[in-house]
């Protein structure tokens, strides 16, 4: 059994895989404009606009067909990452999450399609917004995967490296988070963005009145709120205790992008829906996914537990004598 090939740090292919994260927030801050402005029926076929490639840039269309044409410049980056990946990646998992980023954007666009074509269902437009944080989070994985803290293994690993518990806690921010995206997803493309039209009460009150399902799932995503809050404060605190700058600095960037996310929470409902908030709100949600998740990848790898030189041994295919 020959030992794997070890990987190399390809910065160019690093840089595409960032870049093209980078371009997966900002396609998500465009999705979002199409739904706080209503143009998500602006063009009513798929996937040529009105039968044509480049229709008139005016009104709605401007915003539906320019996600269109950022989703198919993301998907294009995708598809050089991924065949680049799999020519030169040592890696076979690497190799394999490239080619599940390529197959995620596609579904992706096939989704994005069935919403105009079945007239904006709240199912399919749910899947359609939850499968682009998945498809951010594959591709903040695979820039990570590229990125020279990976290949160098982060240092030295001390014998008991997570006492602190970083793990666990940004596991878990990572899943609350982005439940609590879904959420999110779920009262926006029902309507139920102003279900609850006051903040911080609810109708004047602690608890609202639950009188139809639109002040449930606004009331839920507001709980839902606090508990993120929760569960980054908790990842700072533990990334504080392992004492390790790169943990750390990153859990502040999420915990401060938790407040500003409340406060744009707020400013959506008090503008009354006003685009600029109602955008960025949904923006910097994903933003706040991607560093829980950026937490989550570097503590297994900078905080992995050492391998016995048994077990090692036999994963490499080398002989190890008593």
């Amino acid at each position: 059994m020959t030992v794997p090939p070890a990987a190399v740090f390809s910065p160019w292919r690093h840089r595409l895989a960032a870049f093209t994260a980078a371009c997966t927030l900002l396609l998500i801050f465009i999705g979002g404009l199409v739904t706080s402005t209503g143009s998500g029926l602006a063009v009513p076929d798929w996937p040529l606009s009105y039968g044509m490639l480049m229709p008139p840039m005016v009104g709605g269309v401007f915003y539906e067909h320019g996600h269109r044409m950022a989703a198919t410049f993301v998907g294009l980056l995708t598809t050089i990452l991924a065949v680049w990946t799999a020519r030169s990646e040592a890696r076979a998992g690497v190799r394999r999450l490239a080619w599940a980023a390529l197959l995620t954007v596609i579904a992706q666009g096939l989704l994005g399609g069935l919403t105009v074509k079945f007239l904006l269902p709240t199912p399919v437009s749910v899947a359609h917004a939850c499968l682009a944080q998945s498809f951010f989070c594959l591709v903040i994985a695979l820039a990570y995967a590229t990125s020279r803290e990976f290949i160098g293994g982060g240092g030295a690993v001390a014998p008991d490296d997570d006492r602190a518990g970083v793990r666990a806690a940004a596991a878990l921010a990572t899943g609350v988070v982005f439940a609590q995206l879904a959420a999110g997803a779920v009262m926006r493309h029902m309507g139920a963005g102003l279900a609850i039209p006051d903040f911080p009460l609810a109708a004047g009150r602690l608890i609202p009145p639950f009188d139809n399902a639109g002040v449930a799932v606004h009331f839920a995503h507001r709980v839902g709120a606090l508990l993120v809050l929760a569960a980054v404060a908790r990842l700072l605190v533990r990334a504080g205790r392992s004492r390790d700058p790169r943990l750390s600095r990153t859990s502040s960037v999420a915990l401060v992008l938790v407040m500003a996310q409340i406060v744009l929470g707020a400013a959506t409902v008090l503008s009354g829906r006003a685009v600029v908030p109602t955008t960025a709100h949904v923006a910097v949600g994903a933003a706040v996914l991607g560093t829980c998740w950026l937490v989550t990848l570097r503590a297994f790898r900078l905080r992995r537990r050492p391998e016995p030189l048994a077990s090692a041994a036999r994963r490499i295919g080398v002989a190890v004598t008593p």
